[in-house]
């Protein structure tokens, strides 16, 4: 069977000729059995609509193990019709080298292909817009007025491929399938480990100091770690792994890191799965409940609940913004007025937010997990006087109370298992857990990615071999990454080319 498929929803929608057997339809895709060795599928359906043909077949393809394009997450991430604002500023931006042409000219649309495009001029274009999407066919639509833009996007299917298109398409098609495979270095040679971190950051999850240790004990284990920013997107799968030191949030460029490496088949932390979960404490309170891991007391909380719910919860109580990070978005209410005052003003700013029971202790535990196990312990106390850990100011200022790193044999066994199995619910990356011991049990606060290490805080009981046992990490996950490819009947010692 070939190792390459192409998906189509009816025969007829595929016009040329298929020598090699490539090409299925959605419905004999769907009802096949499992392939014995994992394909490359090009999904060509004519619509991606949730629960609609083309959905089904990607989303069967990725359970499957097959390296489906376009997979859910990238026609999630677009509209069917519309061109979402974020990836057109970026791409804007190669517009400012567009030729120039005719002043009568103020619209053209170019059809992609794989990343190509008949109209060599905007070649560069086409293979950002293709990087990005990560969707075969694609029809930019241009415009001018004070200067070019990109006025819509809209994803095409092989019936919309005009006639005077087919060998640009049949080229792009076959450069996609073919792509070439290099011999790279072994992973016991050098390993390159790229770190993506903001120097700007007021509150980063790791100081400059901490990220100068990690690169010399890389050094030490042949693991060439890099330093990376926001601006070196386009060089990222030149890189082995990545490890994300920035906050996080879907909506910014670290999402977007963490996307890419995992469709580059690179080792990240934390992968796009932790950082929805995570990021989102609604998620995290529905999660943990269902599986009967002790929080405090928390409730959803919308504007139209917002009466019913004033009149029942007890006070104080800790009112949250589901995305808040370092402290910031949550709020301590003392009375009725309080919570109306702060859930108004959140609720401007989210459809939903969060109630919690307050929890007063003198320091919260912090369980740093690594893929399942514990990698560090820490009391973090509350700031003097002050009823959370860090205190922030007005002024953009904050201030926080110590930390105090715990050698794992000596966390309470109570505490080390709740966290544990918090952690393993989101999944296999990079947490820190926040739980509170109090004489009524032990309840966790929140699972966060990217939690914070340092240099002589989080670290201070394992030292270098916390940054070691990150390293050995990133090592192990790209051997068992080399062994799918071996099951898959690749060799495991080719990966796919890294563009650059």
């Amino acid at each position: 069977m070939p190792s390459h498929m192409i998906i189509v929803e009816k025969e007829k929608d595929f016009r040329w000729s298929d020598p090699s057997c490539r090409v299925m339809t959605a419905e004999a895709y769907l009802a096949e059995p499992v392939s014995p060795s994992p394909r490359r599928i090009v999904n060509l359906c004519r619509d991606f609509a949730y629960l609609s043909a083309g959905y089904y077949v990607s989303l069967l393809g990725e359970a499957r193990g097959e390296r489906v394009i376009p997979d859910v997450r990238a026609f999630s991430e677009m509209d069917r019709r519309d061109f979402h604002a974020r990836h057109a500023t970026v791409l804007e931006r190669l517009l400012l080298k567009a030729p120039k042409m005719p002043r009568s000219v103020k619209a053209l649309s170019l059809n992609v292909y794989f990343g190509e495009t008949e109209d060599k001029r905007f070649s560069e274009l086409a293979q950002a817009a293709f990087e990005r999407l990560r969707t075969p066919l694609l029809r930019i639509d241009l415009e001018r007025k004070t200067h070019w833009r990109i006025a819509a996007v809209e994803v095409l299917d092989p019936r919309d491929i005009p006639a005077g298109d087919d060998e640009v398409f049949l080229a792009g098609l076959d450069a996609y399938l073919h792509r070439r495979w290099h011999q790279p270095k072994p992973l016991s040679s050098r390993f390159d480990l790229a770190v993506l971190r903001d120097p700007e950051d007021p509150l980063p999850p790791s100081k400059p100091k901490t990220l100068e240790r990690l690169i010399d004990v890389g050094r030490e284990m042949d693991v060439n770690v890099v330093l990376i920013e926001r601006k070196d997107y386009p060089r990222l799968a030149q890189f082995d792994a990545l490890f994300i030191r920035e906050t996080t949030a879907v909506p910014n460029h670290t999402f977007r890191f963490a996307c890419r490496a995992e469709r580059e088949g690179m080792p990240v932390i934390d992968d796009p799965s932790s950082i929805v979960r995570c990021t989102n404490k609604v998620f995290l309170a529905e999660l943990l409940r269902g599986h009967d891991v002790p929080t405090p007391g928390t409730r959803i909380l919308t504007r139209r609940h917002l009466d019913r719910i004033e009149n029942e919860h007890r006070f104080p109580c800790v009112v949250k913004i589901p995305d808040g990070s370092f402290s910031i978005g949550v709020e301590k209410a003392e009375s009725r007025s309080e919570l109306a005052g702060i859930a108004e003003r959140m609720l401007k700013r989210s459809e939903v937010i969060l109630l919690q029971d307050f929890v007063t202790t003198e320091f919260d535990w912090r369980i740093g997990v690594l893929d399942g196990e514990a990698l560090f312990a820490a009391r973090y106390f509350m700031f003097e006087k002050h009823w959370q850990i860090m205190k922030h100011g007005d002024d953009g200022s904050h201030l926080e109370g110590p930390t105090q790193a715990v050698p794992i044999k000596e966390v309470p066994a109570m505490v080390l298992a709740t966290a544990l199995k918090a952690a393993r619910l989101v999944g296999r990356g990079l947490y820190g857990v926040d739980l509170k011991q109090t004489k009524a049990g032990v309840f966790v606060m929140e699972v966060n990615d990217n939690p914070n290490i340092d240099v002589g805080m989080e670290d201070a009981a394992l030292g270098d071999e916390l940054y070691r046992r990150i390293l050995r990490h990133f090592l192990h996950s790209a051997h068992e990454l080399q062994q799918r490819r071996k099951v898959a009947g690749e060799s495991p010692h080719l990966r796919l080319q890294k563009s650059a």
